[in-house]
């Protein structure tokens, strides 16, 4: 897929593997609608990224404002790639000193990772249907091959190597990962591509809020390179995988070769 001249969504889009997604792709030519809360710093990063980028507020949970997202996107160029970053972490042990998890917080890191995820795929996935296949330049010796869109979604390596506490955050990037294959079976007549990359120790907001002995701890468990990983890594695989059209239906690890210890 070409991204010059194409509209990109990427959700979570303020800060974090968003940011890092929407500089790579914009760079790359693309027209690019981040997507975050209203109060995120949204509309700053999308002054900072430059005039191919703007944002749209949005709770990923709220089909009206997905919809809205997308109609912004699709006003200057059409959605040809949606980025899933939205997310947020919740830890808690299943029963711990205050007793069983609170049935809210679990529901709730569901609904954004999970639900939230798949009303953005399926929303945007109905936009790219209505576009025009178009065949980008080839690799050398890669055949033509013709795309409506590319979805690139976002789990975790706690979908497989879940660590004491994070049984709603495993379960819920466990879903995305889960439903990767089938969507890409789902939209494979639309021509539309989806795939989903499992970051391991990423430098995020997220993981920056942790204290300095967790990061280390986590650090020291990534074999090579031993180091969190960083939003430009992430964005270079998203790119990668928009531009590669074999590449479909698939869960990446974009970890270090790091599995993950019980805590």
């Amino acid at each position: 897929m070409e991204l010059s001249g194409s509209g990109a969504l990427v959700t979570g889009g303020a800060s974090g593997l968003g940011r890092g997604t929407a500089t790579v792709l914009a760079a790359a030519g693309a027209e690019v609608v981040i997507v975050d809360l209203p109060g995120s710093p949204g509309e700053q990063t999308a002054a900072e990224l430059g005039g191919n980028v703007r944002f749209a507020p949005a709770d990923v949970t709220n089909e009206d404002e997905v919809r809205a997202a997308i109609d912004a996107v699709q006003e200057r160029a059409p959605l040809r790639a949606a980025v899933n970053c939205a997310g947020i972490a919740t830890a808690g042990r299943t029963v711990g000193r205050q007793g069983p998890l609170d049935l809210g917080a679990f529901e709730r890191t569901i609904r954004v990772n999970l639900i939230g995820t798949f009303n953005v795929a399926r929303l945007a996935a109905a936009a790219m249907a209505g576009n025009a296949p178009v065949t980008a330049e080839p690799l050398p010796g890669v055949p033509e091959t013709a795309e409506r869109g590319v979805i690139v979604n976002t789990a975790s390596v706690a979908a497989f190597d879940g660590q004491i506490g994070q049984a709603a955050y495993s379960a819920s990037k466990g879903g995305v990962a889960s439903m990767t294959l089938p969507l890409a079976r789902d939209l494979s007549k639309l021509l539309i591509r989806v795939m989903t990359i499992a970051p391991g120790i990423m430098q995020t907001p997220m993981m920056a809020g942790m204290p300095a002995e967790v990061q280390a701890s986590l650090e020291e468990q990534i074999p090579h390179p031993s180091r969190m990983g960083t939003p430009a890594e992430y964005a270079a695989l998203v790119r990668h995988i928009v531009e590669n059209p074999l590449l479909n239906g698939e869960v990446i690890r974009l970890d270090g070769a790091i599995r993950m210890q019980p805590k």
